[in-house]
C-alpha cells in the first residue's frame, strides 16, 4: 500500500571495526544506578528494582557531531552511560543467561534538561520532555561483545573542555549489566536493535554553547559531541 509520505530512514548506530550499522528499535535508560549519582540528586541509594525510562529511537547523535542548545531550559545537563545494545529477542530473561542476549556495548550521553527533570519531578509527571527530546542521544560505534567480551568492571569518565567532571567505574553500578537486561525484559519484550543506557556515575553537570564534551570508557571508542 502507499503511503502519504517517505518514512524516514531508520536510525542506526556505527559497529566499531566493521561497515556494518546496528539499526535502532527502542532506546531504554536506567535512573539512579550509581550511588554517588543517586546522592548527588538527592535520592537514597538502594537495592531496590531498577526503575526505566525511555527516548525515541531518532535522538540518536553519533559521534563527532555538534549538539545545538535544546529549547525551554537553561540547565542543561551531560550524563555518561555504558550503553548495552540488544542483539537477540525475549522476555522474561534469567539474569544467569542475560549476556546471551547482548550484542555490544558503547559510550552514550543522556543529555537532560535538569530543570524540565526537576519540575516533573516536584509534579509527579513523566520525565519525557527532559529526556527524550531532539538529539537527545550522542552514542559511540558499538564494539561487539564477541571481538572484545562483556564490560563488568571498566573505567568510565567525561570531560568538558578538557576540565575531568565525571570518573568511576562501572563495577559501581547499583545494578549490573545482566541484572538490568532481565528485570527489563521482565517489562518489555526486548527486540534486536534495543539499545540500553545504564545510568550515570556522580559529577553530572550543566553544559553551555561551545562545550565540547568528550566521553570514555575502557576498551570502548570515546564519545566527542560539541553544543551548538
Amino acid at each position: 500500500m502507499p503511503t502519504v509520505f517517505l518514512p524516514a530512514a531508520p536510525p542506526t548506530v556505527e559497529v566499531d571495526g566493521t561497515l556494518s550499522r546496528f539499526p535502532v528499535h527502542r532506546i531504554y535508560c536506567v535512573g539512579r544506578n550509581y550511588a554517588e549519582h543517586a546522592r548527588e540528586m538527592g535520592s537514597d541509594p538502594s537495592r531496590e528494582p531498577p526503575f526505566f525510562f525511555s527516548k525515541p529511537a531518532d535522538a540518536i547523535v553519533p559521534n563527532n557531531t555538534e549538539v545545538p542548545y535544546p529549547p525551554r531550559t537553561q540547565n542543561f545537563h551531560y550524563e555518561v552511560e555504558l550503553v548495552v545494545a540488544i542483539g537477540r529477542g525475549g522476555c522474561n530473561i534469567a539474569t544467569a543467561r542475560a549476556l546471551e542476549y547482548v550484542f555490544g556495548y558503547a559510550v552514550g550521553n543522556d543529555l537532560t534538561r535538569r530543570d524540565l527533570q526537576k519540575l516533573a519531578k516536584e509534579a509527579g509527571k513523566p520525565w519525557d520532555v527532559s529526556k527524550g527530546f531532539d538529539r537527545s542521544a550522542p552514542i559511540a560505534a558499538i564494539r561487539p561483545a564477541n571481538s572484545g567480551g562483556h564490560i563488568a568492571g571498566a573505567a568510565i569518565w567525561l570531560k568538558v573542555n578538557g576540565e575531568l567532571r565525571q570518573q568511576a567505574n562501572v563495577a559501581d553500578m547499583i545494578w549490573s549489566v545482566p541484572e538490568i537486561v532481565a528485570e527489563l525484559s521482565t517489562l518489555f519484550e526486548l527486540q534486536p536493535g534495543d539499545l540500553i543506557f545504564t545510568g550515570t556515575p556522580a559529577g553530572v553537570g550543566a553544559l553551555k554553547v561551545g562545550d565540547r564534551i568528550e566521553a570514555g570508557i575502557e576498551g570502548l571508542e570515546s564519545l566527542t559531541t560539541t553544543i551548538c
